[in-house]
């Protein structure tokens, strides 16, 4: 920074409340039919029943968290399989990345959790206290007895939402029917209650109070959204060049008359009125612009009562707005590298999973080799190696397993301490752990260290699965 360079104005602004109006249109419309699929899906999901056969829950979506298993309509995700959450994380990126390279900040918009609770109060606030004008008016008038009744009814109904957003959570950790049934009667674990309560608290703050205050500071995204997009993005953008210059009705058909210029916009500030975070898109992207399209509602319903063109504000590109000032028609660019990459790594990593998925066995084996001792010279000559054996049984069901190994000639599985050396019964839907040896007879014992192969497999061979480790000939 130079020497001469000045700073004006405070480095911090407090917060300026605002007073969202309601309004109707194309872009209102899709975000009520968006918060209420996705509340829907959120609050009714873990009372939708899947039919897994016995010994198993019959929960669609369930977290089981005491037997470690997450469980999705046909789809049952181990312990060991937490690789399929990592492909998950990586697919929600990438969409996320492909939704800014389309329409820049268009997931905060639409389907980001704080814009759908906080929109979902919005209308709570608006059905008790009325909208933008009236809200402003009973909040500069200061208390009255009914202005307290419906700030009392708007924050219980606020919490009630809250609760039951917690509520729901919890509901995916257990069987949600006797779990609601638990909290009722007040017998639910004390855990459920802990996280009910933090998250009706939290989500009382951030929707309820927080609001936009959570878009601009907290949230990390429109920093990282705004490194990211490019100038073929379509962001909500003013048509400058249309608009300006700015002028009542009246004013602008007069000089339309005289052949002045005049431009579109009335500045009636309904774009500004509209916005959940107080956004004058006049001014040009800004990091508090959620792109939830509502100012483009605002003010097509403007210009159809001045009888003037709709868009005024509209989904547009830096790249148009640009070629718009130098007399240039409008040009689109949706299918470009980008919007390329993003979806092809989806494609791959989303057929990765379903491949795997479809090609896994419901059978599973692990081998650990003994550390110390590597091996074990026996009074006969022969040579043995000991091993840790995990078995893991998918089904709901007992199953036999038989166990075998091979790599080298004459090598012989035992399993300790078990009437039967080479077969082992595994409970349904669990693992056994069996402590195996290996040997080798006297006059076949390896040169050196050798690849073996243990199989464990159904005793009518139908599902088999391997795994390789070593065996050492001496310790």
């Amino acid at each position: 920074m130079n020497d001469d360079t000045i700073i004006t104005g405070p480095l911090y602004a407090s917060r300026k409340k605002v007073y969202p109006q309601a309004t109707h249109g194309t872009f209102r419309t899709i975000k009520w039919a968006v918060l209420v699929l996705t509340l829907a899906v959120y609050y009714l999901t873990p009372f939708l029943r899947w039919d897994r056969g016995p010994n198993l829950p019959n929960q669609a979506v369930l977290i089981d968290m005491p037997h470690r298993r997450f469980y999705f309509f046909f789809i049952q995700i181990w312990p060991q399989e937490v690789y399929y959450f990592t492909g998950l994380l990586i697919i929600a990126a990438m969409t996320l990345f492909l939704m800014n390279a389309v329409a820049g900040r268009v997931w905060c918009g639409y389907l980001c959790w704080q814009t759908v609770w906080t929109d979902l109060f919005y209308a709570v606030e608006r059905w008790v206290e009325g909208d933008r004008r009236e809200r402003m008016l009973k909040d500069k008038k200061g208390f009255t007895i009914r202005h307290a009744y419906e700030l009392g009814l708007k924050h219980f109904l606020w919490l009630m939402i809250a609760w039951w957003t917690g509520g729901a959570f919890v509901l995916y950790f257990a069987d949600a029917p006797t779990l609601v049934k638990q909290l009722l009667t007040f017998q639910a674990p004390g855990i459920a209650y802990t996280w009910i309560g933090i998250l009706t608290f939290t989500t009382y703050m951030f929707a309820g109070h927080m609001r936009e205050q959570t878009c601009i500071y907290m949230c990390p995204w429109p920093r990282i959204q705004a490194s990211m997009t490019d100038e073929w993005a379509l962001n909500v953008s003013y048509e400058s060049t249309r608009g300006e210059p700015r002028m009542s009705v009246k004013k602008a058909d007069a000089a339309r008359t005289r052949g002045l210029p005049a431009g579109d916009c009335i500045d009636c500030q309904q774009c500004v009125a509209v916005c959940p975070t107080g956004v004058d898109i006049r001014h040009g992207s800004q990091l508090g612009c959620i792109q939830c399209g509502l100012c483009i509602d605002a003010c097509d319903n403007v210009m159809k009562e001045i009888g003037r063109p709709p868009r005024l504000i509209a989904y547009d590109t830096d790249i148009n707005i640009q070629r718009r000032t130098q007399g240039l028609p409008p040009i689109y660019r949706p299918i470009r590298p980008r919007t390329l990459i993003y979806p092809v790594i989806i494609a791959l990593v989303g057929g990765l999973m379903v491949w795997k998925l479809a090609t896994r066995s419901d059978l599973g084996i692990d081998v650990l080799h003994d550390r110390n001792p590597m091996s074990m010279p026996m009074a006969d000559g022969g040579v043995r190696n000991g091993y840790t054996v995990r078995l893991l049984n998918k089904q709901p069901n007992d199953r036999p397993i038989k166990l075998s190994v091979s790599g080298a000639p004459g090598l012989k599985l035992k399993i300790m301490d078990d009437p039967n050396p080479t077969e082992a019964t595994v409970g349904p839907d669990q693992t056994l752990e069996l402590r195996v040896m290996v040997i080798a007879p006297p006059d076949q014992v390896p040169d050196k260290a050798v690849d073996v192969t243990f199989t464990a497999e159904d005793p009518n061979g139908k599902t088999s699965v391997v795994t390789k480790d070593h065996f050492f000939p001496n310790g």
